[in-house]
């Protein structure tokens, strides 16, 4: 009995407790999220947004099919069709995150009350609150099924195409199903404006708060530029020699990482110091370093 209990007291103290927790924290959290936006917005609001939980909307709108429960067996076939493309250990964690968004869908949103308001603010709501919960799901390295196993197993066997052309064009014919289903075309507009409003909140959730901009800068000047924008901003530059393949002149390239405020401020500056220098500003999803994300915090998702 004492090695149980010791067994179990390392096992609670462990990394894999801990991770352990923080999954099914977040499963509860993203499926809380997922079935708000899916049962006590979309349901009554006469659209069919994209993917399997829009397929699921037009059953329970034509025969009156629980929501959960319908994305459940749809997703049966996706399982089999892709467990071995995507490996046991995301199928495991997506496994137990299906189940849990289909008990909250089917056996406890059902006593809340439904949102029977305007069809535009019900598609707006329906997509924070869904983007919010797949964010969560995601952060955890587990997913909801449906499309996500359907677009990673056509991009494994087709690599040459877009994963988001693959996601578009499958959440595509869902919402044009829908407007057939519910008769009318502005259907189909909320659905486009629920589906753009879910992939924006995902992005901004998982990636928004961590991105930045990173400043590529061609200039005659790169020593000065770099001084001037660590006086404007505070921001260090990499310095890199560089030779230009059509003029055969010498360059400085200046690499600046920096916020999405402070890319105005860097860009000025080195224009104040070369009027005729080259920039490029483009997005980064996540920077590591001094001044931003501490590169000792190894936390890994999953």
């Amino acid at each position: 009995m004492t090695n149980v209990v010791k067994s179990a007291q390392r096992f609670f103290s462990s990394k894999k407790a801990r991770d352990l927790g923080l999954d099914l924290l977040c499963d509860i959290l993203g499926s809380i999220l997922y079935a708000a936006g899916v049962y006590s917005f979309a349901r009554m609001a006469d659209f069919a947004p994209g993917g399997i939980s829009g397929l699921a909307l037009i059953a329970n709108h034509l025969w009156g099919l629980p929501i959960g429960t319908v994305s459940l067996i749809l997703n049966i076939p996706l399982i089999l069709l892709s467990y071995r493309i995507v490996g046991r250990r995301f199928m495991r964690k997506s496994i137990r995150t299906i189940l849990m968004n289909t008990v909250f869908l089917d056996l406890v949103f059902p006593h809340l009350p439904c949102y029977s308001g305007s069809p535009l603010l019900a598609a707006l709501f329906y997509g924070v609150l869904l983007g919010a919960g797949l964010a969560f799901v995601y952060i955890r390295g587990s997913s909801t099924g449906g499309t996500d196993f359907l677009t990673m197993t056509v991009k494994t066997l087709r690599p040459h195409l877009s994963v988001g052309t693959v996601t578009m064009l499958i959440d595509l014919v869902v919402i044009l199903l829908g407007g057939l289903v519910f008769g009318n075309i502005d259907s189909v507009l909320y659905g486009l404006i629920a589906t753009f409003v879910a992939s924006t909140v995902i992005d901004k959730i998982m990636y928004g708060t961590e991105a930045g901009k990173l400043a590529i800068i061609i200039t005659e000047k790169g020593p000065q530029a770099a001084a001037q924008i660590d006086a404007v901003c505070a921001r260090g530059s990499t310095l890199i020699r560089a030779k230009g393949a059509y003029t055969d002149l010498e360059r400085q390239v200046l690499l600046c990482a920096c916020s999405k405020a402070e890319a105005y401020k860097v860009r000025h500056a080195a224009y104040d110091v070369d009027p005729g220098a080259f920039v490029m500003i483009t997005e980064t999803s996540k920077v590591f370093g001094e001044g931003f994300i501490d590169p000792t915090d190894n936390v890994k998702i999953g």
